[in-house]
């Protein structure tokens, strides 16, 4: 296949330039190439349907190649339980250094959302994937999705809205698919190894024929053919002013693509550290949309770098002596009698970021002890995010008590044991605070998500600075169950210990300095949200762990759940 240089393509006269432009007939524009009839071309060529059984999907591809293009097609995706199933939507060359542009549906169980899965390959190399869930239902309805191709960016879209955007910066060293011709492929298939919840849950073939449906297809693009680009030399069929071939976002287009990726992203291969080395992963965050920053008080703060020395990172603020910071700054220790606990904070305050602690809990006999360990502003309408760890009788297990407040108003408990004995070592605890979501996480594992519903009329802390705090106190009115058991103060002391504080990945200052501007465009933890993984994982904790969820307390609120229950 011929391959041609984009700048044969980019002419002063581009008002002048003949564009192939035409609408949906689909016995003209496509052809269905496997699938034994499981595809079909119905109403006189308006209409495409793939099917999918346990024998085989089904598949149809574009008569036309092109070389920059903007490609819209209405889809309505497969209904009810599509677990297992992908419905697929792309641009791709030949040859085995091929370059592609990907628009992937992961089919999910009946009334859990699609996952949109959105690739970009060069020269045969992808792992570029950004998904989202999507904000209505894809199988009620045809809706529009596009691609934009042109030689500064690739803009994918839903209904015209731009989701996510891949720039060209093959100045930087970034690939870009410039030269290569693609054609339009779509195809529905069983993909039950990987599609639905990282393969653990499979197609259910009783539901079986699976339909998606397709019209509306739309081509404004450069034709290739016999080698030669409708574009290159004024010939072609149909004629626009070529606006799309340099069509950039505007200030409305970027908005609307951050308000889609900040409530809608799950999965940003540029914050998936663990999947990529770190060297790898910066040269990656290149071409990866810069996200500008949610709110302007971000351009306040300094990105923290603490090496966990107590000494440097906490004050003891109460206990008379009964906390002590040991081992040249690396452990500290609180403990508690029955004159008092004691407690700590943090030497700065912290307006979002990524803070890990280990902990190793009171062993044995703790009942009526509660360890806690959290974030918290000041002030009658202070917002907080907790961990606090209730004791009980030995060999009954540890309750984790999690909740969020915004302007003072909490009662959005969830409650959880641990798969492990959290007295016998150490265990890394963290909260993950960012404009997007707040994830509570155990030895790496999320089990908790609260997203930021503000849209929704959902508080969300966003605005109030916190500090770290930490207390080992007597709770034996509430802590273990329910009061019932109370604190044996012949076990007396009891000790909590903590070790390797990391709040690397923050905003913060110290009580006398000014904030500094964070980099929301290098620091990707502002942006993370849990990626399919990660949700497989919290979905396994809180089936087999969690003991309480205010969600489902209608008891407790018989005047209505939560509203973030309900989204």
């Amino acid at each position: 296949m011929a391959m041609i240089n984009y700048s044969t393509i980019l002419s002063p006269l581009l008002a002048a330039i003949m564009i192939y432009s035409v609408s949906a007939n689909f016995h003209q524009d496509v052809e269905i190439t496997w699938g034994d009839g499981r595809g079909q071309i119905t109403n006189n060529g308006d209409l495409l349907t793939l099917s999918l059984d346990k024998s085989s999907g089904s598949g149809f591809q574009s008569k036309n190649e092109y070389l920059f293009g903007k490609i819209d097609m209405q889809i309505k995706l497969v209904a009810g339980n599509s677990a297992g199933t992908v419905t697929a939507y792309y641009l791709k060359s030949s040859g085995s250094t091929w370059d592609e542009i990907d628009f992937e549906f992961l089919g999910n169980l009946s009334g859990d959302p699609y996952t949109l899965h959105t690739n970009v390959f060069t020269q045969g190399k992808g792992d570029r994937e950004q998904q989202f869930k999507l904000w209505f239902d894809p199988t009620i309805d045809f809706h529009t999705y596009s691609i934009l191709w042109n030689p500064q960016r690739i803009i994918f879209s839903v209904d015209g809205t731009p989701i996510r955007e891949f720039k060209n910066m093959e100045s930087q060293g970034t690939l870009f698919p410039k030269n290569q011709p693609m054609r339009m492929y779509s195809s529905l298939w069983n993909a039950e190894d990987w599609a639905t919840r990282g393969g653990l849950v499979k197609t259910d073939w009783s539901k079986a024929p699976f339909t998606a449906s397709y019209r509306g297809f739309s081509e404004e693009a450069c034709v290739v053919s016999n080698g030669k680009s409708s574009c290159s030399n004024g010939s072609g069929q149909g004629s626009s002013s070529g606006s799309w071939l340099s069509q950039e976002l505007d200030s409305t287009g970027q908005e609307r693509m951050r308000w889609v990726q900040s409530n809608y992203m799950i999965y940003n291969y540029c914050t998936d550290a663990k999947r990529f080395p770190q060297e790898y992963r910066e040269k990656m965050a290149v071409s990866a949309t810069k996200k500008p920053l949610l709110l302007l008080s971000l351009f306040f703060f300094v990105v923290a770098a603490s090496a966990g020395n107590f000494y440097e990172s906490f004050d003891i603020t109460w206990g008379d002596g009964r906390a002590k910071i040991l081992e040249d700054g690396q452990l500290l220790t609180c403990t508690l009698d029955k004159i008092s606990g004691s407690g700590f904070q943090s030497k700065k305050e912290y307006l979002y970021g990524k803070i890990d602690m280990k902990l190793k809990l009171v062993a044995g006999n703790s009942a009526g002890t509660v360890t806690a360990y959290y974030l918290s502003s000041k002030g009658a309408t202070w917002d907080e995010i907790d961990f606090e760890f209730l004791g009980n009788l030995t060999g009954q297990p540890y309750t984790i008590h999690t909740n969020v407040f915004t302007g003072g108003k909490g009662d959005r408990e969830m409650q959880f044991h641990l798969w492990f004995d959290p007295t016998a070592d150490f265990h890394t605890y963290t909260v993950h605070w960012n404009p997007v979501n707040i994830i509570f996480l155990v030895d790496g594992i999320p089990i908790r998500v609260f997203k930021n519903n503000e849209k929704n009329g959902v508080g969300y802390p966003t605005s109030q600075p916190m500090k770290i705090y930490s207390s080992l106190w007597e709770a034996d009115d509430w802590a273990t169950q329910g009061g019932r058991v109370k604190i044996d103060w012949s076990n007396a002391p009891f000790s909590a210990s903590y070790r390797s504080f990391n709040d690397q990945s923050a905003c913060s200052r110290t009580s006398n300095a000014t904030w500094v501007a964070c980099d929301a465009n290098k620091d990707s933890w502002m942006w993370t949200s849990l990626n399919n993984h990660q949700y497989g994982q919290m979905k396994w904790v809180q089936d087999e762990f969690m003991i309480y969820n205010y969600c489902t307390d209608y008891k407790r609120f018989p005047q209505g759940l939560a509203k973030e229950c309900n989204l």
